[in-house]
Parts: C-alpha cells; sequence; structure tokens
C-alpha cells in the first residue's frame, strides 16, 4: 500500500474538522468525505459569502459551523488548518492541548507525496519563478504537477502522482510556517519585509520561510539570491548542497555583459527573455538556478522566449486612444512596485493603495518621484505612500489624487492620459480590504479599462 492508501485507511470513520472553505481547502474536503471522514467544515464567513463552495459541503454532507462563532466546540482530534490561521490561534492551542493533531493540507500533502518536489518560496517574484520552472520541467518532458500556493491544491492528486514524476509548488510564509518537511530542491528568490500585519515581526517571518530547507538533507539543495541581503545571511544555515544566483557576475548562476551563465556555461542571452524587467532577468536566474541538471539550455531559451508572463503581473490589457493600460495587481508590497516601476522608461500614470498589513513605506517614496507623473490612491495605505512621497521633499513633482472606487481611479487616469501615456495598476499594498484576493482587483480593473 502507499502512503496515501495508508492515510485513508486511517482516517476512515475519523471525525475531522477542516478550518476554512476557501479554493485551498475544498479539494481537501472532498478527498477527506471519499476517504470515508465524518468532516466539519468552518468559516467565518456566512453560507451567502461562500456561495458555491457552501453548496458542495452541503450535497457532499458535510456538518458546516460558520460565523462569528465558527471556532467554537472544536472537539475533533484532527484538525485541517487554513494556510491563514496561526498556529497559537487560541482555539487551535486548545485543541493542541487536549491531544487534538493539527496539520494542513500543505503539510500532509508533503507526507504522502510520492514524487520528487521542487518548492519556490520568496517576498517577491515567488509565482513567475515556480511557473517559469514548471514550464521548462514540462517542455524538457518530465510530468509535472503545479500547486501550492499557486494553481490547484494537490493533495486530491496524490494517488495519480508517480515516483518519477516533478511536483512544482510556490509556497508562502503561511504555508511554511509549520512545515516540517523540505523538498528536493528549494528557491529563496529574495526577502523583504511582507505580511507583517500576520507575523509577530520580520524575524518570525525569515524563519518561516527557513523551514523550506530546514529539513534538507545533504543530497538536496537550495537556491539563493546572492544579491539580496537577508537572503544570503541564510548561507551559514544550509546544510545542503547550497547555488547561489546574481545580476552582479558572480555566483554560481550569474549574469555576465547581457548573458546568463550556469557553472561557467553560457545558457541565454537575456534579449532573448520575453517578459520584460530585470527582475524578471533574476527570477529566470533562480528557476535556472533550480533546474539546470534536468534540462538544457535549448528547453530555457525556448521557454525564454514564448513565455508571456503571468496574469497581473505588469499584463497589458489594451491600448486605448494610443494609451497602454496595464494591469499589475500581484503587487502586494513596496518592493514589488518599485521592480514594476524600473520596467518602464516614461513616467507613469499610477493607480495604487490597498490594505496595510504592517510593512515600511519608506523606500517607495524616491522611485515614486523617479517614474510617476500621477499617482492616483485608493485604500488603508494611501497616507503611508503619500507620506513616502513627502519624506523626498519631490512630492510638489507627483500629481496625487485620492479617489473612493475603482471606477473612479480608472476613469480619473483615463482624464489624465494622453497618447503614448501608460496607465498602470500597481498597489504596493494587498487587496484585502476591498477584494478576496489580488486576481479579484486586478480582473475589475481590466473589465473596467475594456469597458471604457
Amino acid at each position: 500500500m502507499t502512503k496515501a492508501d495508508l492515510f485513508k485507511e486511517s482516517i476512515k470513520g475519523k471525525n475531522i474538522t477542516v478550518i476554512g472553505i476557501g479554493i485551498s481547502n475544498l479539494p481537501l474536503i472532498k478527498y477527506l468525505v471519499a476517504a470515508g471522514a465524518n468532516v466539519t467544515a468552518c468559516d467565518a464567513h456566512e453560507a451567502e459569502w461562500l456561495g458555491d463552495n457552501y453548496k458542495v459541503c452541503c450535497e457532499l454532507g458535510v456538518k458546516t459551523n460558520l460565523g462569528d462563532a465558527y471556532l467554537d466546540n472544536i472537539k475533533d482530534d484532527i484538525i485541517f488548518k487554513t494556510p491563514g490561521m496561526r498556529i497559537d490561534n487560541p482555539a487551535l492551542e486548545a485543541a493542541h492541548r487536549r491531544g487534538a493533531h493539527i496539520t494542513s493540507e500543505m503539510e500532509t500533502f508533503f507526507e504522502l507525496c510520492p514524487s520528487h518536489i521542487i518548492a519556490v518560496t520568496g517576498s517577491d517574484g515567488k509565482t513567475t519563478t515556480t511557473t517559469l520552472i514548471h514550464e521548462m520541467m514540462k517542455r524538457a518532458g518530465y510530468k509535472t504537477w503545479l500547486g501550492g500556493n499557486i494553481g490547484k491544491p494537490l493533495l486530491s492528486e496524490v494517488d495519480n502522482m508517480k515516483e518519477d514524476d516533478y511536483v512544482i509548488l510556490e509556497l508562502s510564509s503561511f504555508q511554511l510556517h509549520t512545515m516540517k518537511y523540505s523538498p528536493e530542491i528549494g528557491v529563496i528568490t529574495n526577502l523583504s519585509p511582507n505580511h507583517l500585519d500576520w507575523h509577530k515581526s520580520y524575524k518570525e517571518y525569515i524563519e518561516a520561510k527557513t523551514n523550506i530547507f530546514k529539513y534538507m538533507t545533504q543530497n538536496n539543495r537550495l537556491v539563493l539570491n546572492f544579491d539580496n541581503r537577508d537572503s544570503f545571511a541564510l548561507v551559514p544555515k544550509v546544510h545542503a548542497k547550497l547555488t547561489l544566483f546574481s545580476r552582479r557576475g558572480v555566483g554560481d548562476v550569474c549574469l555576465r555583459d547581457g548573458v546568463i551563465y550556469c557553472g561557467g556555461e553560457r545558457v541565454i542571452d537575456i534579449k532573448a527573455i520575453k517578459i520584460p524587467g530585470m527582475h524578471n532577468v533574476e527570477n529566470y536566474m533562480a528557476a535556472i538556478g533550480a533546474v539546470y541538471e534536468l534540462v538544457g539550455a535549448d528547453v530555457i531559451e525556448a521557454v525564454a522566449r514564448e513565455f508571456g508572463g503571468v496574469p497581473h503581473r505588469i499584463e497589458l490589457v489594451r491600448t486605448l486612444d494610443g494609451v497602454k493600460y496595464y494591469n499589475s495587481s500581484i503587487d502586494s508590497s513596496p518592493n514589488r512596485t518599485i521592480n514594476t516601476l524600473k520596467v518602464f522608461p516614461e513616467k507613469v500614470i499610477m493607480i495604487a493603495g490597498g490594505k496595510d498589513k504592517g510593512i515600511p513605506y519608506d523606500e517607495l517614496g524616491a522611485p515614486l518621484a523617479d517614474h510617476v507623473k500621477t499617482l492616483i490612491l485608493i485604500g488603508a495605505t494611501s497616507g503611508k505612500i503619500k507620506d513616502s512621497l513627502r519624506a523626498t521633499g519631490r512630492s510638489g513633482e507627483v500629481e496625487v489624487i485620492d479617489v473612493s472606487s475603482y471606477e473612479e481611479a480608472v476613469n480619473t487616469a483615463r482624464a489624465k492620459a494622453k497618447a503614448g501615456d501608460v496607465v498602470l495598476l500597481s498597489p504596493a499594498s494587498t487587496s484585502f480590504d476591498m477584494f478576496r484576493n489580488f486576481e479579484e482587483r486586478g480582473n475589475l480593473f481590466k473589465k473596467i479599462v475594456n469597458e471604457l
């Protein structure tokens, strides 16, 4: 019997609580029910907000506990928590004290997966790097599975996976926070302050990220950013094989005279890379560091010439009256927005702002003054963004306009733009003040732009 078979046998007839009835846990609920478990699904939202997900639970015969009291009276011996819930939540701590086993979909997947695992984490560039690795491996002929914080949850697919397959995962700090497993190949793209409204400190955030390599053996490999101070500082803690990438001509994967080299061998001229920006050159170097022993330079170049990027990442929505509208809703931190702004040679009209996740905005001011001519702000971080601009002493160089809706933001941008201009959605903030996720935010922006 496989590990997955043994797991399903062990939970048959067991009472299991799943916290969260969102996109990441619904396949888990289906999997557990199919294995014969008695499932109770808990969620802070009411049935109307959950919509079809709630209906599916009802059709499966799953008990539900919804609303403000969703964590009351959790009595089951096995609890699957949602990635966004801290392990020190009082309800989970109480369950742990009485002997409950607390886990997550991703932790259980690592436990049961029979395939090779390549995983990517970091503050910026995770999704693009993960997608690049997946595209390179797939083109090279490997059977691949894409999941984690990107794509679909994979626990429900574990029965179909083989030993020779490769699972490519994007992992968030939330997913890694309590992880007790590491992949065979891991990548940390970079580190900078992020999610400090959830993590108790930047130190805790970094410690969560280190779980991607904490349980590696000397036969495993970690890819690190040589140029990023906080990721390079992790080198003394790494016991696996180490691959460093750098834009400064040093390291195992490096950039010299516009060409990426790996182990001293020429891999690709960066002019062949279709997606714009030096931050994407770094993403390619990180991906190459992960796969260079598995795929050839011809595969890497073919992907580079064809891969047009991931939606919501400097995504050209349309050109209207000579004005280009770009959606970069993924830009949920100042550092992401700084990298995006560097892509455009001209000064842009930018829409920014969103939920405040407790991170500093000090470094955003100078890039705004250098790259933005009109700044349209919406959301809780508007004040921090304005403060960062004022601190440069150059706030007079940027027109700043506050708005209260995305319709108003887009219409204001259109009124300010003339032929040759760029209108850019780059929030520098998370979306959870107004939206369920950055995709919903980006899709609304695209819808409004396409209706102009």
